[in-house]
């Protein structure tokens, strides 16, 4: 048989090959004005006020734009460079910068903590002198999900001293047996970053990551943000009264930053997409190696796939912690991702190396928009036909879960005393309460009303309210979106007086039952 291959053959066979690619889901290219009318009505289904969205794909920036407004009732045109906080996206940062590091020879992986931070003392010295740089990027360290986010959470703790109190907080699984998400570790290994390199964990991020992207919107404190146009508002979830996200305050957390702290438009951080998705080269500069990036997307901590994604999302079969990245599969395709919840922000970071794509969305919200509308970008640049509309699927779920939320709220509303009496005088509760893990919280009678402050977190605190013996309603001062309904216990002792207070919260994303405070003489 000829080797050759006449003109007309020739053309015929690339005919059919072209053919053949167009038709193939490989090949297929997602149909971007169908993705933004997605997008849109998806906004509208979930209520959210405002959200900005890019792709990179093959290095090149193929979608960016902005939906809705920067504040529900101000407005204000969302864009692609509207500024948003990333939230926990942050820690992909902190890994990137700690590989860096790595690849200068001035750290391991595997080193010690302790050789960095000889201050952090975890619950155990085994753990503490244990503890490696791989722990605090992984999730691995021993604590439940958000322990220790309290002591970052409105207060004036600095990095340090917010470290130096980890050793009150107790275990929920052994060390490196489990999966507890940890804020706490992150602000460690930005702690690691600064003594390593002498440059607080801001500069060295401006320095080594934004200036050589190019990303010149991008900010690593709330306070950079005064006097910046463009910047959208944080929202509570709607109230009952109109329905409609509720504007609330953008506060300060410098402490947390290494974990949480980026400020940033779509624009600027489809640069940072395709410095991952080129394995730390960016425009021929090489910010951090091939093996530092196949290091931070390796998994270190397995997590189990729950029951209910294995019904909802049967194409994940695995899922876990890589180094600042969570990594499953989904559609046959390894999936290196993360979110982020800033108070009233919520977004979504997604790259699939294998197709050189890589996704990022960013809200003004509290919903859980992102994750449905990733998975539905994913189908329509992998050719899926007929695939599930992710947003509606999602929406119906989160309709049960919240139809459950306020039957538990109408039962419990059922079960307030209806006339509720104070079996001790007002001036009982009064004093100073300990922790030390905390601080103090004072209670004092103010004109006839029980008032709580707590001395670390002068934003918090508010009115007590009798709602049935020895337990009040606190009603917070301030009107931050992560703060639930809170109650105020007061314990008594052998002697039948106040000796110990607790909050009590069934929130989320803070763990106030960790604040066990005891009565002082002050």
């Amino acid at each position: 048989m000829s080797l050759l291959f006449s003109g007309r053959s020739l053309r015929l066979t690339f005919l059919a090959l072209f053919l053949w690619c167009l038709s193939h889901p490989v090949f297929a290219q997602a149909d971007l004005q169908k993705l933004d009318a997605y997008y849109q009505k998806a906004l509208k289904d979930w209520n959210v006020p405002g959200m900005a969205i890019a792709i990179v794909k093959n290095d090149s920036v193929v979608f960016a734009k902005g939906y809705g407004v920067r504040d529900q009732q101000k407005g204000g045109a969302v864009d692609a460079n509207t500024i948003f906080g990333i939230a926990s996206n942050t820690k992909a940062y902190t890994a990137a910068a700690l590989a860096m590091l790595v690849d200068e020879g001035k750290l391991s992986w595997d080193d010690p903590v302790t050789k960095y931070l000889p201050y952090l003392q975890l619950y155990d010295p085994y753990v503490t002198q244990s503890l490696n740089i791989r722990d605090l990027l992984s999730h691995r360290v021993g604590l439940q999900t958000f322990s220790g986010d309290i002591l970052w959470y409105n207060t004036t703790f600095s990095r340090k001293e917010i470290l130096e109190r980890a050793k009150y907080l107790k275990p929920a699984y052994p060390f490196r047996g489990g999966y507890g998400y940890s804020n706490l570790m992150f602000i460690a290994a930005g702690e690691v970053i600064e003594a390593i390199s002498g440059k607080p964990w801001e500069q060295f991020i401006q320095e080594r990551i934004f200036r050589p992207l190019g990303m010149n919107r991008s900010y690593i404190s709330v306070n950079q943000l005064k006097g910046i146009e463009n910047v959208t508002t944080p929202h509570g979830n709607p109230t009952s009264e109109n329905g409609k996200p509720v504007p609330t305050v953008l506060t300060a957390w410098d402490s947390w930053n290494p974990a949480a702290g980026i400020f940033t438009s779509v624009t600027d951080d489809a640069k940072w997409l395709k410095l991952q998705l080129n394995r730390g080269t960016y425009k021929g500069q090489r910010l951090f190696s091939e093996n530092a990036s196949h290091t931070m997307w390796t998994m270190h901590n397995a997590t189990p796939v729950a029951k209910e994604m294995e019904k909802t999302t049967p194409s994940v079969h695995f899922s876990g912690a890589g180094l600042g990245w969570m990594l499953n599969d989904y559609q046959g395709k390894k999936i290196v991702v993360h979110g982020g919840g800033h108070e009233g922000m919520n977004s979504r970071t997604v790259l699939v190396p294998e197709e050189k794509l890589g996704i990022v969305i960013l809200t003004n919200s509290m919903s859980s928009i992102m994750a449905p509308i990733a998975n539905y970008t994913i189908d329509q640049f992998l050719g899926i036909q007929n695939g599930r509309d992710w947003s509606q699927f999602n929406l119906e779920i989160a309709a049960k879960a919240q139809a459950a939320e306020k039957a538990a709220e109408a039962k419990a509303a059922k079960q307030k005393p209806t006339k509720a009496k104070l079996t001790r005088d007002l001036n009982a509760y009064a004093g100073t309460f300990h922790s030390p893990y905390y601080g103090d919280a004072v209670v004092t009678v103010q004109k006839g009303k029980l008032m709580l402050s707590l001395v670390s977190a002068p934003a918090l605190g508010g009115e007590l309210t009798l709602w049935q013996p020895d337990i009040f309603d606190l009603a917070w001062k301030n009107n931050f979106a992560l703060l639930t309904p809170t109650k105020a216990r007061f314990l008594p002792g052998p002697d039948g007086s106040i000796t110990e207070l607790r909050l009590d919260a069934n929130n989320p994303d803070l763990h106030f039952s960790e604040l066990e405070f005891s009565r002082t003489n002050k």
